[in-house]
């Protein structure tokens, strides 16, 4: 599988990251397949969070024998600095490690949001404190929503951060708002040389009344060539690495795209954005309806 610079964290991370919330509401026996189902496939880059349900219960047992292989990035979605510090500490005992290798504010979608952890007495002082004490090398900031896009732009303005992660896929394109939102991150970005890491690479559309039919709060594309397409179109993008879906049946299927990952075109990327057909619309990722 590729690898790509992660911006300056020095990282080359598999274009794939193993998003660990696939695994927050499933048995240990069905997480110990997804794990090695990405070792197999050559992933070294794992994205974990302490509201992803059981996920760092079910990753704990694997840490001793892959740490030193893979390049850990977790969040907290706390606000204050001194609940971030409890948030920290919670993760650190949950998934039996003393340090990652980044660490990031999670969630922070809003402007609102922004202030809070960038304030005074905000999350962000607690992982500059991480850093201080050898916690973590890098530090982070995610988001999902239609204004996130703005969000981390005006972020990026406030603090120096290493790393940002927000929702990229074609159908998300169709909104020629975000997409000039998201395309403007992208570039100021690699201007700075922060790593990217995009969200969101399979959803089609949203589940409206419908039963779900996969884990993920979003409706995502489920057969192979669709995924193929989406994934592709994503890395054909200037990011890095993409965590994958929130559903561990989706994992074989993402990761044997991200295997076989030929760059598009302007031309062919264009034709994908505009054959995007959601079943229904999904406003928190701004997929308009079709």
């Amino acid at each position: 599988m590729e690898k790509r610079l992660l911006g300056r964290t020095g990282h080359h991370s598999t274009v794939v990251t193993f998003g660990t919330a696939a695994l927050g509401r499933v048995t240990q026996d069905v997480a110990d397949v997804a794990v090695e189902h990405i070792l197999d496939h050559g992933v070294n880059h794992i994205d974990i969070a302490p509201t992803y349900g059981q996920a760092m219960e079910r990753m704990a047992p694997w840490m001793p024998k892959i740490r030193d292989q893979v390049f850990l990035g977790a969040k907290t979605r706390e606000r204050a600095k001194e609940q971030a510090w409890e948030n920290i500490r919670s993760a650190m005992s949950r998934l039996g490690v003393e340090s990652f290798e980044l660490f990031q504010l999670h969630s922070v979608g809003d402007m609102e949001s922004l202030d809070q952890v960038t304030g005074n007495g905000g999350a962000l002082e607690a992982l500059v404190e991480m850093r201080e004490r050898g916690l973590t090398r890098w530090i982070g900031i995610t988001g999902h929503g239609p204004d996130v896009p703005r969000v981390q732009l005006e972020a990026l303005d406030r603090f120096d951060f290493d790393t940002i992660m927000f929702p990229v896929s074609a159908s998300m394109f169709r909104s020629r708002e975000y997409r000039e939102d998201a395309m403007e991150l992208l570039e100021k970005a690699a201007s700075r040389n922060v790593g990217v890491q995009t969200i969101k690479m399979i959803a089609r559309g949203g589940w409206g009344e419908r039963d779900r039919e996969c884990t993920t709060w979003y409706d995502p594309h489920r057969e192979q060539e669709d995924i193929d397409k989406a994934l592709w179109w994503v890395l054909s993008n200037p990011m890095h690495t993409a965590p994958s879906a929130g559903d561990v049946t989706l994992l074989p299927k993402v990761l044997d795209a991200a295997e076989r990952f030929s760059r598009l075109d302007d031309e062919e990327m264009a034709r994908v954005v505009s054959s995007h057909s959601p079943p229904l619309p999904e406003p928190a990722l701004a997929i308009l309806p079709a």
